[in-house]
């Protein structure tokens, strides 16, 4: 079903702004990928638009580099499939907002002594739909959010700004991967 609504939304999806947006992200991933097969056990994470991604990673600048060009090239020879990848925010999304919606649609009109006699139920209901999302969240990747054909995408640059992580104010190197496509 959801090919054929991939399918109905072409027109959306091929804007110019957007499919450079996707093919990022597809790249991104391809490079998360890499990278991981590489450097077991470092984490990663990254955020795309429609003029490249950034890639946070306590990685050598070298590997990066080394890594994004060559997720490009496989990905221009056909291996579409890297662009999808099971840690995606867009799965972690269809993951929480499903579970989220288990939970009010279970929990509604009932008072507190009820909706405690529901939860086992509701842990249940919410394993099985946790179990359901992670492949609809690969699925929607998959149509929606990423792009796995590069086409003439090229990596105009890859520079290294060291930024502290928010929550725990630890330096982690940020890489700024710029592309162009037409």
């Amino acid at each position: 079903m959801l090919a054929e609504l991939g399918t109905l939304a072409q027109p959306v999806l091929s804007i110019p702004l957007i499919k450079r947006t996707r093919r990022n992200h597809g790249l991104e991933h391809a490079t998360v990928h890499i990278l991981s097969k590489r450097l077991k056990n470092v984490p990663m994470m990254g955020r795309s638009s429609d003029r490249g991604f950034v890639l946070f990673a306590d990685a050598p600048q070298e590997e990066v580099e080394s890594a994004v060009r060559e997720a490009l090239q496989r990905m221009q020879r056909g291996e579409h499939s890297l662009a999808i990848h099971p840690g995606c925010g867009t799965s972690r999304l269809t993951t929480g907002f499903l579970t989220s919606l288990v939970a009010i649609v279970g929990l509604s009109g009932t008072n507190r002594r009820d909706a405690f006699n529901r939860l086992p139920l509701m842990m249940v209901a919410m394993m099985l739909t946790i179990l359901f999302s992670e492949p609809l969240g690969v699925s929607l990747q998959k149509h929606f959010t990423t792009d796995g054909d590069p086409g003439n995408m090229e990596v105009i640059s890859i520079t290294r700004k060291d930024s502290r992580m928010p929550l725990n104010g630890q330096p982690t190197p940020m890489y700024m991967i710029l592309t162009h496509s037409t």
